[in-house]
């Protein structure tokens, strides 16, 4: 028999009982027999009475006990629902219908599952950086301008080119989430505000110069405020001034006068080496010529106030004596000056000439000799009664090389 051809008792070749309209099977019916299996799995019957067959009151209750079982199971897997984990270093932040109802720390939580109560956990503990004036590429290892935030007018009317980079982390997670639509253009917009404030009160000279980190950390606390009246929920930890540089075009002019620049605080710096170099020594000296000069001083006063003693005494004796007391001036006087005079001249009564011994050649050769020795010589001469003639002289000079002058 072939396959299509209908088989006996209006069945097909399988056994299976043919359809008379040879179409799809109703959707009617399918419903109606997965109610009939989902009826008998929880002890439903057919359409009710006493018998086995058609269910009854025992047939009820114990669909009534499914039921129930049913939905207490259904009620505590939703409440194991609620149950969620706050990582360290993040925040839980509960809502209630889409309002907020608390906050919680790191650890195991519950809350109302949903749909009464949603979790959204934040992370408060992480570094993030912002760019304003610049975006960098870190795979191309370049990064690219973005004039409109990076130009600032300054106090003196220059236009200079800055670059920041701002690093933030969330310090409140609900205001982070409820207050702030888009966090990067926020921080992006109010750093570029903070920074044309601070800008706009400083030279361009103090900025490239001296001013960069006095600049960065007066933007940072401007940009603080600003995030906190916005009720922002962001802790700005650091702002860095990557770059100031007056704009490409005026570049080399300005390149020139930061070099001038340099040579003039170069200069200042020498000078003031120099100045601490000679200003010591010359208040040294000075010092030293105000000690001398003292010094000096006390020297003439205490000569002057001994001699003025020397000479009251000398005068009680020349009121005693007036002639002793001049003879006696008059041989210390005399010995003074003769005592540094290298020449003497020695006459004779007896003769007419004069005998000149110059000290000066004759101490050197003299050696040991004093001139005191070489005097008692002469005297010693005198005493003999020699003639002051050449040949006297002449016998003057072999004793004294006897004597060791000439030696």
């Amino acid at each position: 028999m072939a396959w299509n051809q209908p088989g006996s008792g209006d069945k097909d070749p399988w056994g299976q009982k043919k359809n008379n309209d040879n179409g799809p099977p109703d959707l009617d019916e399918i419903v109606r027999n997965l109610q009939k299996k989902l009826g008998g799995l929880f002890g439903g019957g057919g359409k009710g009475g006493k018998s086995g067959k058609g269910g009854g009151p025992i047939s009820d209750k114990a669909s009534g006990i499914g039921a129930a079982f049913v939905v207490i199971v259904a009620a505590g897997l939703w409440a194991l629902s609620g149950f969620y984990i706050v990582e360290q270093g993040e925040e839980g932040v509960v809502q209630r219908f889409g309002a907020l109802t608390e906050q919680t720390d790191a650890g195991l939580r519950w809350h109302i599952p949903w749909p009464i109560e949603t979790v959204t956990t934040v992370n408060i503990a992480e570094i993030i950086p912002v760019e304003i004036g610049y975006r960098s590429n870190a795979r191309a290892g370049s990064k690219t301008k973005v004039p409109r935030e990076a130009l600032m007018l300054t106090e003196d009317e220059n236009i200079i080119d800055i670059e920041f980079a701002v690093q933030y982390r969330i310090k409140n997670a609900a205001d982070y989430l409820f207050h702030v639509r888009d966090v990067e253009k926020t921080i992006v917009q109010a750093t570029e505000a903070a920074v044309r404030e601070i800008a706009g009160k400083s030279t361009m000279d103090f900025i490239l110069t001296e001013g960069r980190d006095e600049v960065g950390q007066k933007t940072e606390e401007l940009l603080q405020v600003i995030l906190d009246v916005y009720k922002t929920g962001i802790l700005v930890t650091k702002v860095d001034m990557q770059e100031a540089q007056p704009p490409e075009e005026v570049r080399a002019a300005f390149d020139d006068a930061v070099k001038a620049r340099e040579d003039e605080v170069r200069f200042k710096n020498e000078a003031e080496a120099y100045s601490n170099d000679i200003i010591p020594r010359a208040r040294g000296r000075s010092a030293r010529m105000l000690e001398e000069a003292e010094g000096y001083k006390q020297s003439v006063i205490a000569r002057a106030e001994g001699d003025a003693k020397r000479f009251n005494q000398i005068l009680k004796e020349y009121a005693k004596a007036p002639r002793v007391t001049r003879d006696r001036l008059y041989i210390e006087s005399m010995e003074k000056v003769m005592s540094n005079s290298t020449k003497i001249l020695v006459d004779q009564k007896s003769g007419n000439n004069l005998m000149y011994l110059p000290l000066d050649k004759l101490v050197p050769q003299a050696g040991a000799m004093t001139k005191q020795e070489i005097l008692d010589g002469l005297n010693s001469a005198k005493s003999i009664g020699d003639p002051v003639t050449r040949s006297g002289r002449g016998r003057s000079r072999s004793d004294l090389r006897s004597r060791g002058v000439g030696q």
